[in-house]
């Protein structure tokens, strides 16, 4: 959570136990009597803005304060991971998000007898490159 984030949640939260004693304070002091014949007793207006004001400031900070989403499809996912690297999965105060474990996939391009595509393109490519050089040469 960054700073800003947790001013907000403790400020809503100092002003929610603020609205909270009023409310109970407003429910102490009224008479027996006005209680019995009301049948309930209604907040003064005042205490309902103070709780609600507190309730949005305190879901403010605690939005402010989540993680970025992570992409919902693990192919999307493993291509962030490809581009970014660990950069990519920093949280909201800079540092790499700790349940980061790198390439979803690196178990199966490790397995043995795997077949690793961009290996074998790399390696034609130089092929090529080089096949060239030689026949420009001639």
């Amino acid at each position: 959570m960054t700073i800003l984030s947790k001013t907000f949640t403790v400020l809503g939260s100092i002003l929610l136990a603020h609205a909270c004693y009023s409310a109970r304070e407003h429910t102490t002091l009224q008479s027996p009597r006005a209680t019995a014949a009301a049948g309930s007793v209604s907040l003064p207006v005042d205490i309902i803005i103070e709780t609600i004001v507190s309730t949005v400031i305190i879901i403010t900070g605690l939005v402010l304060g989540t993680k970025p989403l992570r992409p919902l499809e693990w192919r999307v996912w493993a291509g962030k991971i490809e581009r970014e690297g660990a950069e990519g999965f920093t949280d909201n105060s800079g540092k790499v998000d700790r349940d980061f474990m790198g390439n979803p996939f690196s178990v199966l391009e490790s397995r043995p007898n795997f077949v690793d595509i961009r290996k074998q393109r790399r390696e034609f490519a130089e092929w090529l490159r080089q096949k060239d050089k030689v026949l420009q040469g001639q």
